[in-house]
């Protein structure tokens, strides 16, 4: 039987129509404004009159990204940082988390690991202590101190220690009658059972690594080792027009700074978009699983 809606639930479902638009435009907007002004000829761009379609169609800006080392060197460090520091990450996790998502029985020291662990959560030494710490390792100027400076996120560890405690302990017990050992079940049966709220983690500390800028501001002493998001932030108008040739200069002249850097936002963008849509469904599904306590 088909019921009528009342008043108040259409009102409130327009309501809602109307919010959800919204925030969708918010969230889209400054993805398409970026485009825009960065396909937007000089004029344009340093007059502010670009705002939802481009003016002065050009590509020019793309042409001299092309042309620009430093942009694609630090891409190609930021892509190193992402994918070792998602799996360094997770490696850690997963074999911190599994010991922790143990009764106190199985593992005696659980509840004095996770109370030192969400301690400093709570209160970390800071950020020179930190420097210091990474600094004594010779870890400066490296791939690893932007890899293992933030390898142990307390959220992420503890959304994985609650989704282990709701896996089913006959899962554990089948295995260990059939002779496997603690290896062989972390990675046999939990590790397998896990995959929502591992694509979680992995969506969180990608996102993490890809957008933070920094540590690699603090952890970096020349431009040549900045993450992309590190070298976007600096990105400061700094022409030497006696090391630039004739062509260079008129080219600079014919270009807006705003649309360059809108540009290489633009392209930084580009790598999250392109993933997110995989790991997306894992999402929801992660959070619920791995925030509920049985």
């Amino acid at each position: 039987m088909i019921q009528s809606r009342s008043l108040s639930e259409n009102l409130f479902n327009i309501v809602n129509i109307v919010i959800m638009a919204a925030l969708t435009f918010l969230c889209l907007y400054p993805i398409w404004y970026a485009l825009c002004l960065s396909i937007s000829d000089k004029a344009a761009a340093n007059s502010g009159i670009v705002t939802f379609y481009p003016i002065g169609f050009t590509i020019q800006s793309y042409q001299e990204i092309m042309k620009d080392f430093m942009f694609f060197n630090s891409f190609w460090i930021s892509i190193q940082r992402t994918v070792l520091g998602t799996a360094v990450t997770l490696a850690v996790l997963i074999l911190m988390a599994y010991p922790l998502s143990k009764t106190r029985r199985d593992f005696k020291p659980r509840d004095i690991v996770m109370w030192i662990v969400i301690f400093c959560m709570l209160f970390n030494g800071g950020t020179i202590p930190w420097y210091i710490t990474i600094k004594n390792y010779h870890l400066i100027d490296s791939i690893w101190a932007l890899v293992l400076g933030g390898s142990l996120p307390v959220f992420n560890l503890i959304l994985m220690v609650n989704f282990f405690r709701g896996i089913p302990r006959d899962l554990e017990e089948a295995a260990v009658v059939d002779g496997a050992g603690p290896w062989k079940i972390l990675f046999m049966v939990i590790v397998p059972c896990s995959i929502p709220v591992i694509a979680t983690i992995v969506l969180f500390t990608g996102v993490y690594h890809w957008n933070e800028f920094f540590q690699g501001l603090v952890l970096t002493t020349s431009e040549s080792h900045y993450p992309l998001q590190t070298y976007i932030q600096q990105l400061v108008v700094n022409i030497q027009t006696s090391t630039l040739s004739k062509d260079q200069i008129e080219n600079l002249f014919k270009l807006s700074n705003k649309s360059l850097n809108a540009a290489k936002v633009f392209i930084a963008m580009i790598p999250m978009l392109v993933v997110y849509p995989f790991l997306q469904r894992y999402f929801i599904s992660g959070i619920m699983l791995g925030a509920v306590k049985e």
